[in-house]
């Protein structure tokens, strides 16, 4: 038997190595045959296209953006883009860090009514968390004479902005809250490492495939988080339940923000109306998902509302009507062709949190 050659023997491996993945990736496909999720073709087709989404932005962050000496910032999410009921209102940035080393974030500010900067601990390809492991809000910001700002990521307290790090942080997320995007300007963030190599090291083989299989664990992972806590909501259809926030801020959820998640289900001539004291806070916020937890389709549909945008009634309640047409009353939140899916109401920095009381009625 003829022994290959040195770069044909090489290529068999990297051939392996790509197999390798493909196999490991496609495991996540388990979560669209899960006898809970729903069996139509828009809610089968919109599963597969969300793999292929949450592929996408695992090989942004992982392969492309992975390098915490030379981080950089990149989009989240956005309107094609879709993760763990995403908010309309935002614009989601991160960038990958490393706890043991410091970082410099400078800019300058926007027009965003709140914006937070937190550091994470992102395990979704382990056990689906990504908990807090440091926090900071613009509004306690220090700016400078130039209206310019810096912050400081870093484990030991430095600087007048200092946004803390923990051993095990590995990103740094940025969430931009707006009451009108098509109006209100974004700040303007950028970031990098202090006192790191000044360039990056070449890409070799064991990283890269070290890379591709974190790819697929956390496309595997964030899958599954989210198709547990959707089947965890269907147990309670057409109400928002004051759950435990704790599990909302594992996930990487803002410590400021009470989260009121649901599942609801209607038929074609059922209309589910939502009805809220509003209490004294910075923001709030209602939208609807899809079973994936992906938030309905907002460029094209108003699936969704927001403090600015709601008509209040006359003694200060807010009722939302989430229907396939317009009932006629209160605010109307666009099905957008669904008969069910998930939904969250936001209350940000509030005073206190009333939960949003439910009912299902014939249109």
């Amino acid at each position: 038997m003829t022994t290959p050659p040195p770069a044909a023997t090489s290529n068999i491996r990297l051939a392996d190595s790509w197999t390798e993945f493909c196999h490991a990736l496609a495991k996540a496909g388990s979560v669209l045959m899960r006898p809970e999720a729903p069996a139509t073709e828009l809610d089968q087709a919109e599963g597969l296209r969300y793999l292929s989404r949450l592929t996408r932005t695992a090989l942004n962050m992982l392969v492309d953006s992975a390098d915490a000496d030379f981080p950089r910032i990149f989009m989240l999410t956005d309107e094609t883009l879709k993760i763990g009921a995403d908010n309309p209102d935002n614009v989601y940035q991160q960038a990958v860090v490393k706890g043991d080393r410091e970082y410099r974030l400078w800019g300058t500010p926007g027009t965003a009514p709140y914006l937070s900067i937190g550091t994470k601990a992102n395990r979704y390809a382990i056990d689906g968390t990504m908990a807090s492991t440091g926090e900071i809000e613009f509004s306690a910001i220090e700016l400078e004479a130039d209206g310019s700002f810096e912050i400081i990521a870093s484990r030991e307290k430095k600087g007048r902005n200092w946004l803390p790090m923990a051993a095990d942080s590995t990103l740094i997320i940025i969430r931009q809250t707006f009451d009108d995007k098509a109006t209100q300007k974004p700040a303007q963030i950028h970031i990098e490492r202090i006192g790191g190599p000044r360039y990056p090291q070449p890409l070799s083989r064991a990283r890269i495939e070290g890379a591709l299989q974190q790819t697929a664990a956390w496309v595997n992972g964030t899958a599954t988080t989210f198709a547990n806590w959707s089947r965890e909501f269907m147990a309670r259809p057409n109400e928002i339940l004051p759950r435990d926030q704790e599990v909302f801020q594992k996930a990487g959820g803002d410590p400021k923000i009470w989260y009121g998640h649901a599942y609801f289900e209607l038929n074609s001539d059922e209309a589910w109306v939502i009805e809220s004291a509003v209490p004294r806070c910075r923001l709030w916020n209602f939208q609807l998902d899809n079973w994936w937890m992906e938030s309905l389709d907002y460029v094209n549909h108003k699936i969704w509302i927001n403090n600015s945008q709601a008509k209040l009634e006359p003694d200060g309640r807010v009722i939302l009507v989430a229907a396939a047409r317009d009932p006629g009353f209160g605010n109307w939140i666009d099905t957008a062709g669904h008969t069910r899916g998930t939904a969250l109401w936001r209350w940000v920095e509030a005073d206190h949190h009333p939960v949003p009381q439910c009912r299902v009625i014939k249109l």
